[in-house]
């Protein structure tokens, strides 16, 4: 999840940040492999974060006394984080996982300051000798969530909860929209921006007004579950995002579009041990193992579960791109041609995606 740095100071949620740590025994011939973690928001049970935090978990079960891993939750985009990162790597981390777009700049100024020191820069995209970057393709995601929302919609008027216009969420905005209209051509989405990851009260809030608008289901990119809690309380039905939402929405959840953070970070973390860590850029997906549908909740019938993992499928295999014009050209909400028929956006088009495809009824926000 990422915005540019100047909104980051603007937006960031201004949480005191904690220390924690989970130091594994350490390996009778040599000191473990220290390997920070730094996290925007608190490590809740289910969102962004949690997912983050379940890969440092993976870490830890896959390399045991081989690692040491610490945290740091909590910590605002900007100023505070470069202090936070400065400090790991003046306290012996030789891995630090920055966990997000806010983080990319202060990691980079640290990075300089400690060429041995390996630096993994999550949705960032610039790159140093010993600055790597990686990303998940979570449209990919999205657009099966939007087959599956098309699917179990009755007024075929779904809404978004979005945190910041960049391209990212225009991303997931897009693929969910299109995803949506595979299975209900006439669907339409409704779009309402925060302009911050994190404030559960205000995600809540929006989630309310977009059901008084008459949305039955709604999808959001924001890093709680407000989202999901607002629809169990209203009888409607969410998408799920990061991590599974059941336990706050046992009712509401159609699906989770979960992101898998374990086998790479894991991988990464390996490469240090074993002296083969480069530099370089990760963008996974479906394929990669990186974004996975699950969580389906009771209320969705075995024909559309199946049709979502179909897809999924076809999606792994490279058969089903969601920002490919198969039929008619895709345009975006002001009628303007962005894919022509038969095309394909590439990475790079997709990576600049400054547009919202026919059917959101939004904006920009500017």
């Amino acid at each position: 999840m990422y915005k540019n740095l100047a909104a980051a100071l603007a937006a960031a949620c201004f949480f005191f940040p904690v220390f924690s740590q989970t130091p594994a025994a350490k390996a009778p011939s040599k000191e473990p492999l220290r390997i920070g973690f730094v996290y925007v928001t608190p490590v809740l049970d289910a969102g962004w974060t949690r997912q983050h935090d379940q890969g440092r978990r993976a870490v830890e079960a896959a390399l045991g006394r081989r690692v040491e891993t610490t945290f740091v939750e909590s910590v605002p985009e900007g100023a505070d984080a470069e202090r936070v990162i400065r400090d790991l790597a003046q306290t012996g981390h030789r891995l630090i996982f920055t966990t997000s777009f806010g983080y990319m700049e202060p990691t980079l100024k640290v990075a300089q300051d400690f060429p041995n020191v390996k630096f993994e820069s999550i949705t960032g995209y610039k790159q140093a000798p010993n600055v790597a970057t990686a990303n998940a393709r979570y449209y990919e995601g999205r657009y099966l969530a939007g087959i599956a929302a098309g699917r179990m919609s009755q007024t075929g008027v779904a809404g978004y909860v979005a945190g910041f216009p960049i391209p990212e969420v225009l991303q997931g905005i897009n693929a969910f929209t299109l995803g949506m209209r595979s299975v209900n051509p006439k669907a339409t989405v409704k779009l309402v921006w925060l302009d911050t990851w994190f404030d559960p009260p205000r995600e809540r809030d929006a989630a309310m007004a977009l059901f008084n608008q008459g949305v039955d289901v709604v999808s959001f990119h924001t890093a709680s579950t407000a989202v999901m809690a607002a629809a169990q309380e209203r009888g409607k039905l969410a998408v799920a995002y990061h991590s599974d939402m059941r336990s706050v929405g046992p009712d509401a959840q159609i699906v989770a579009v979960t992101h898998q953070w374990g086998g790479y970070y894991t991988q990464r973390a390996r490469a240090v041990l074993d002296g083969s860590w480069k530099s370089g850029d990760v963008w996974g997906g479906v394929r990669e193992g990186m974004i996975r549908m699950e969580g389906f909740g009771s209320k969705v019938p075995q024909a559309v579960q199946q049709e979502v993992l179909a897809r999924q499928k076809d999606i792994g295999a490279g058969k089903l791109q969601p920002f490919r014009a198969t039929g008619a050209a895709v345009r975006d909400n002001t009628g303007r041609e962005v894919i022509a028929r038969g095309q394909a956006l590439t990475d790079a088009q997709i990576l600049q995606m400054n547009w919202l495809v026919e059917g959101v009824q939004g904006k920009i926000a500017r």
